[in-house]
């Protein structure tokens, strides 16, 4: 992923390695990486990260190692018209534009320092490069809030201002190793997020039953409380049990997490309303519950509500009505 990679270049830069680092920022037809993907090169031409999924990684390399010894940025075109990158892979009319920076020159220390620590930090924060005039700043979500939505680095309307939006990872947390997780879990991670399963019943959420998930086995309200629900998390109870579902919806409620969504029947909810009312939650708090959990798609086998689930998860991180 890109954010570590930023904290790798720092490193190496530490190390007293020359370090340039390359961002793709814009591409055309089928280029292979999007927008925002990063290459980061030192002075004898180690590298971390892609560009282009290999296709002109190599003529990259050449040019961080011809701009590194100057601190000037570059900026390298690359489709379909260039004899090189046809000969290396974009013949199928990709094209990407590419920027590379050497730290310590064209990027400063100092910025690069704040935005890995920023990312460290778990905190939503832009890059934002003026490539007229080659400044260089650091922006927050108020800046550019649809691009922090949209996951969408890119450039702006002028054509000049490049903005990389670094978003803390997306997450999930389940409540309840049921049927449905065991179809939730996968398509979670298929779609970006990180899952974890809470449940403290050892013969539910089973490494027979969940191989390769990440599990939690203690009541949900320790376990929340640990995990921390940020900005970039969403919360879905499984269980049909108040005893485990109502630790991890007050936890969840009392955080910042995007989503919160709990499995049940609307008679199910409706008491579920009113256990909230008496331990003093807000009405505007419980509106933020999505109950029953998931999208109206007809759907009643567990993988059938999962998609549901997974649905409505996404079109609240995108906040589509």
């Amino acid at each position: 992923m890109p954010d570590h990679l930023l904290q790798t270049a720092l490193d190496w830069h530490r190390a007293g390695q020359s370090v340039a680092v390359a961002t793709v920022i814009e591409t055309w037809g089928s280029a292979p990486r999007g927008t925002g993907s990063l290459l980061i090169i030192d002075g004898d031409g180690r590298m971390e990260g892609s560009v282009s999924g290999g296709c002109v990684e190599g003529a990259v390399i050449m040019e961080a190692l011809d701009a590194i010894p100057t601190g000037a940025a570059r900026l390298l075109d690359y489709g379909v018209s260039d004899d090189e990158a046809f000969a290396v892979g974009l013949a199928c009319g990709g094209r990407i534009r590419v920027l590379v920076e050497p730290v310590g020159g064209a990027m400063p220390v100092a910025l690069l320092e704040r935005l890995v620590a920023a990312i460290a930090e778990k905190e939503p924060v832009a890059y934002v490069i003026d490539l007229s005039s080659q400044a260089r700043r650091l922006a927050d979500r108020a800046a550019y809030p649809d691009r922090f939505r949209l996951d969408r680095s890119g450039l702006k309307e002028d054509g000049h201002t490049f903005v990389a939006i670094h978003n803390p990872p997306l997450r999930m947390i389940v409540v309840g190793a049921v049927h449905i997780a065991q179809a939730l879990l996968p398509m979670a991670r298929a779609c970006g997020f990180d899952p974890v399963l809470i449940d403290p019943r050892g013969a539910f959420g089973s490494t027979e039953r969940f191989p390769g998930e990440a599990i939690v086995e203690d009541w949900p309200d320790a376990a929340m409380t640990a995990l921390a629900p940020d900005t970039r998390t969403a919360v879905v109870t499984l269980t049909h049990d108040p005893k485990l579902d109502d630790p991890a919806i007050t936890q969840t409620l009392k955080s910042r997490a995007f989503y919160l969504g709990c499995l049940g029947s609307t008679r199910t909810h409706a008491k579920r309303v009113a256990r909230l009312e008496e331990a003093g939650f807000a009405p505007e708090d419980i509106a933020r519950i999505h109950a029953p959990v998931g999208l109206d798609l007809g759907g009643r086998a567990p993988a059938e509500i999962a998609v549901s689930i997974m649905a409505q998860i996404i079109a609240t991180l995108r906040q589509v009505t």
